[in-house]
């Protein structure tokens, strides 16, 4: 870890300033950037802490929308009692994710920030190769141990899996990342990597996260995360379904369903096809497997993590089926 500045900033005004710096890099639970500097992927040359700026950790609910700051903690988040009741699938997907101690320092705005898992992107001693870290060097994993990465939205510059599980319930629901003067779907903030897979945020210099906002809907308020990973706890996800549900009053045809998938992608993945094909439909397991399936159009595996491809559907279904029970 190389030597750096420390500036505590006291607004947000002050934050986004001191993030125009060339090398500057946010401060705020640390568990993504302490991480990152720890296996010399992370190098800046300034430390903004922007931990103790008033006003930004507010969590504001009710069935219209949910208003979450940048600096809330995710295991406030995840307990909250409104939360758990508007927007279940926000509280399930934060509870799955990381360790106890590491939810209550870890902030939303952080988890929005958190950068891959690959080995071969945090390992740059063995692997100096990563587009990631060094663009133009090439993807190591290609060719790789590759059980844990993406089959969707890759490119012949990286695979790297998405490793969240909050974005993925943000943006099945339509979720607006506030960086002050613009605001963007959740959706559009993750970038897959294309030729560019330096670039994984939309976010630029200056800008700092200060809240995301939550459409309330129906479907949100019927809503679940399923994970499903090679252990119960403390483990990155094999694949993943944020699903919600809204039925007709005949509480048998779906009226508005959500997907989002993760842990097979290079971005949090909107499964849009399933949602066209299922609106309108009766909720019975036939029509729901068949419809989960075009989730993995376009999938494309790096051998050892083939079994992505059918076990994404598998999740999608069982989450959708799973909600059509308490209905």
């Amino acid at each position: 870890m190389r030597d750096f500045s420390y500036l505590r900033a006291d607004s947000v005004e002050a934050a986004r300033n001191a993030a125009a710096l060339p090398g500057a890099m946010l401060l705020a639970g640390g568990t993504t950037l302490v991480d990152l500097a720890k296996c010399g992927v992370a190098e800046p040359s300034t430390v903004i802490d922007i931990s103790h700026i008033e006003g930004l950790n507010a969590i504001d609910v009710d069935s219209d929308r949910a208003v979450i700051g940048a600096l809330a903690k995710m295991s406030h988040v995840a307990d909250s009692a409104e939360i758990k009741s508007y927007f279940p699938v926000v509280s399930e997907a934060l509870w799955q994710a990381a360790s106890a101690q590491l939810r209550n320092m870890a902030t939303i705005g952080g988890n929005l920030m958190q950068r891959a898992r690959c080995p071969y992107f945090r390992d740059p001693q063995n692997f100096p190769a990563c587009n990631k870290r060094a663009p133009g060097s090439g993807c190591s994993a290609i060719g790789g141990v590759t059980r844990g990465h993406a089959v969707l939205g890759t490119s012949e510059a990286c695979i790297a899996t998405y490793p969240g599980d909050l974005a993925i319930a943000l943006v099945a629901f339509d979720a607006e990342v506030d960086l002050g003067e613009r605001k963007l779907k959740v959706e559009d903030f993750f970038l897959a990597p294309g030729a560019t897979a330096e670039q994984e945020h939309d976010i630029r210099p200056g800008e700092v996260i200060t809240g995301i906002e939550i459409p309330g809907s129906a479907a949100a308020r019927r809503s679940t995360y399923l994970k499903i990973r090679d252990r119960q706890s403390y483990e990155f996800a094999a694949a993943s379904a944020a699903v919600g549900l809204e039925l007709e009053a005949d509480g048998r045809t779906i009226r508005d369903i959500r997907v989002a998938l993760g842990g097979v992608a290079t971005k949090p993945w909107r499964a849009r096809e399933v949602e066209e094909a299922l609106k309108g439909k009766p909720l019975d397991e036939a029509t729901v497997r068949k419809a989960s399936e075009l989730a993995m159009e376009g999938a494309v595996d790096h051998g050892a993590n083939h079994y992505k491809i059918a076990l994404a559907p598998r999740v999608i279904a069982r989450a959708i089926l799973k909600l059509g029970e308490t209905a």
